[in-house]
């Protein structure tokens, strides 16, 4: 059973993603697996510590960049050190036209896997994003929370399993639990 923190960021990016021709779209994946679910022409996925988003862009074996029409960050970017520069490196990566899908969590428990760095709201990842030199017109950015799933995260029994009969997803904007954002280069 999937997170209570994750079912209306997924349900909202399952939409925004599936209006793309993903079979069209060679896909990388920093670290998670969440594009395993999609049908990219193309699909690969580029593990920390092996591949290090903030130390550069990835590359081949003769060092030029590697370039993809999508790249996907679930549950990635509140662990790195060096978030704008991992941002600008993934706009690198980009082909004209490529999007970037990044879903981060805002109201959660310390998670150091390896580490734990940065939260951010709908308006701080778009302006991340921004700042990485996506244009501001071509970014959808959104959040999801409420009171009840953030006292579910301050349960023990971390993280918090959805529950139909028991959870309520009704958004308060006030109280954001995870943001994501899907930019177009």
């Amino acid at each position: 059973m999937p997170s209570i923190n994750r079912i209306v960021m997924q349900q909202t990016s399952k939409e925004w993603l599936s209006a793309l021709p993903l079979d069209r779209m060679d896909c990388a994946e920093v670290s998670g697996k969440n594009g395993r679910r999609y049908n990219f022409r193309s699909y690969e996925r580029f593990r920390f510590p092996k591949y290090d988003i903030c130390d550069s862009p990835y590359m081949d074996r003769d060092g030029a960049v590697l370039s993809f029409d999508i790249v996907l960050a679930n549950q990635v970017w509140e662990h790195l050190d060096r978030p704008y520069a991992a941002t600008r490196h993934v706009r690198e990566m980009l082909r004209p036209g490529g999007y970037f899908w990044v879903a981060v969590p805002f109201f959660i428990p310390y998670h150091g896997a390896p580490v734990d760095c940065s939260r951010w709201t709908a308006r701080g990842l778009k302006n991340l994003l921004i700042e990485a030199g996506f244009e501001a017109g071509k970014i959808r950015a959104a959040q999801w929370g409420n009171r009840h799933a953030a006292r579910r995260n301050l349960e023990d029994d971390w993280p918090p399993e959805y529950d139909p009969e028991r959870d309520d997803l009704t958004n308060d904007p006030d109280c954001p639990v995870c943001a994501w954002a899907l930019a177009e280069k």
